[in-house]
Parts: structure tokens; sequence; C-alpha cells
């Protein structure tokens, strides 16, 4: 046993020495330890105490209050995040951060949706003004409001209130709509960028924003329940991560800041049991958004329901 443990340590300082001297691999997760050594490998769970990483010879459990920062290395050529840039969405591969330097990063992609029968939560993922929400959002309305919210540059947010909002595409069966902000010259649009994979695992750490019953730029962390909970016929992340009306339509971030998932229900009178839809349905309504179009004229589902036959009368019996 002492033996093992010996040459088990032996390992572990040869591979952190060589990733000291830059040996590492081109794609992993690094992590600088307050000692001053750096560790690199595949982040299994990022929990609030204890941060799980495979360095490829062994797993390792290290303390958060051990770790003095982080960061990921993708391309070491250029050592940028990798981005994909899409028509009507970008997908990318970003650098792990912790939760308020990604909110006050991304929470400027987060819009507030108003209609004249409600409220919910957007998110725009174009520089075009093309905006993510829940069809039940804007499920027979064409009267849409957005409110964009800006840092003003002295520690809080102007709001801009914006009417005329254009609705591109719908998937009831999806639960999921695509509007249009108009341009606005003087104010770019915040854009936020989807994951490129669906590789999320239990327990790891995900966060939302969005405006639960009307409390603007609300931020909520949680983990990931399951992935592949199954509802009416489709799969749905649950989370623990706190979703409440006013929530819909709102983007669920992983710890790098990459939506994965789009809010869209929770469990009435149950707490930590919020679901959201997967990043693969979001991807596939986008990439055939010319399918589910929007037609002001025709604003029909494409579907109908027969009327259900009607129930005969039944006369009743006769005294005698």
């Amino acid at each position: 046993m002492l033996r093992f443990s010996v040459l088990r340590f032996a390992i572990l300082s040869v591979f952190i020495v060589s990733l000291a001297l830059g040996l590492d691999s081109v794609s992993a997760d690094v992590i600088e330890l307050t000692s001053g050594n750096r560790i690199e490998g595949e982040i299994l769970k990022d929990g609030a105490e204890v941060v799980v990483i495979d360095i490829g010879v062994e797993i390792l459990k290290i303390p958060v209050e051990k770790i003095k920062s982080r960061a990921a290395s993708f391309d070491k050529a250029t050592q940028k995040a990798e981005i994909k840039q899409g028509d009507l969405y970008s997908e990318a591969r970003l650098p792990p951060k912790n939760v308020k330097d990604l909110a006050n990063e991304f929470g400027d992609g987060v819009v507030l949706i108003q209609t004249p029968g409600g409220l919910g939560s957007g998110f725009i993922v174009t520089p075009r003004g093309h905006c993510v929400t829940n069809y039940h959002v804007i499920e027979r309305e064409t009267r849409i409001a957005v409110t964009l919210f800006h840092k003003d540059g002295k520690g809080g947010f102007s709001r801009r209130r914006i009417d005329d909002i254009k609705i591109i595409a719908m998937n009831p069966f999806l639960d999921l709509a695509l509007i249009q902000i108009p341009e606005q010259k003087d104010q770019p649009f915040k854009t936020v960028m989807l994951s490129e994979t669906d590789d999320q695992k239990e327990g790891e750490e995900v966060f939302a924003i969005g405006n639960p019953l009307g409390l603007e730029r609300s931020v909520s962390k949680g983990i990931i329940s399951t992935r592949n909970r199954n509802r009416e016929g489709l799969t749905f992340i649950q989370t623990t991560t706190q979703i409440n009306p006013g929530n819909s339509g709102g983007p669920l971030f992983n710890a790098r800041g990459e939506v994965v998932g789009v809010t869209n229900m929770k469990v009435l009178f149950g707490e930590g049991l919020g679901f959201a839809i997967p990043i693969n349905y979001l991807k596939h309504f986008l990439n055939n958004a010319d399918a589910f179009a929007f037609d002001k004229n025709n604003p029909n589902s494409g579907y109908r329901y027969l009327d259900a036959p009607v129930r005969k009368s039944v006369a009743p019996p006769k005294a005698r």
C-alpha cells in the first residue's frame, strides 16, 4: 500500500510539473491552485465545494477554496475560445467563469417580453435582433413588447421598451418561438451563444436569467438533475434552478455562459423541479425556421381539430 501511494504521488507530481512546463494537451480546462501548481484535464463535476477533474491518469477532487483561478485552453496558438457564427445563432466553447461574472457578461442579452395576456423572458441570438422565447409566452398574441436592459456605466442599467416586435416563427409542439426586435442604431444588441454540444451531465452547475413574476433580471443557480426527463413524448432538462412564471422563454446557461436550454415550466407546488427545452430542439427549430414561419395573414398552426361529436340528449324517464 505504501509503495502504491508513493508511485501514485510520483505520477501526479510528474504530470503536474509537465503541465507547468507547458506540455499540456490542446483542449482542456486549466485550474491554477493557490499553491501555484496548475492542473489540466476534463471537468467531470463542477460543484459548489469540490471540483472533480479527470487528468487522464487519475480523478482528482479539488476543494474550491484551493483554486486560485480557472480557464480553458482550446487553441494554444490563439488562446481564444471557439465560436462558430451561423445565420440565426452562434455556437461557442467558452472558458469557465463564476456565475457573477457570467451574469454580468451575458445578462444584457436577456430581455423581458410583455403581451396583453402576460409576460415572459427571451434571449437575443443574432446582432439583427432575433430573439428566442417560448411559444406559450406569445401564444395568440400579435401585440408584443420587449424591454432591453443596458448597463449605464454607473453600476446600474437602463430600460428600453420596444413595441413593434415582429413574429418570425413558432412551433407549439416544442414550445418555441422566434421574434425579431427592430434595429436600434444607437445601441447594438448583446447576443448570447448556444452550447456547441449537449454533453451536459447530471450534477453540473447551471443558472438561469429571467423575469420571474416580473422581477427583472433575476439570476437563479442550481444543478442538472437529469438531462432527459420524458414529458409528453419529449425529453427535457430537469434542473434545481428556480423556475417561476415569467422565467418562461429565458436561457439556461452552463458554467461557461453557453445556453444549454430554454426554461419553460415547473412542477406546481414543487420546489427545485424546473424544466428546460434542450439545446438540440432549439437548434432544430432555428435551422428549420422557414418551415415554422409565421404568416400574419393566416396565423394558424397548420393543423386543426375536428369538433367533438354532439352528445345525444336522453329523455328523462316518464313518471308512472
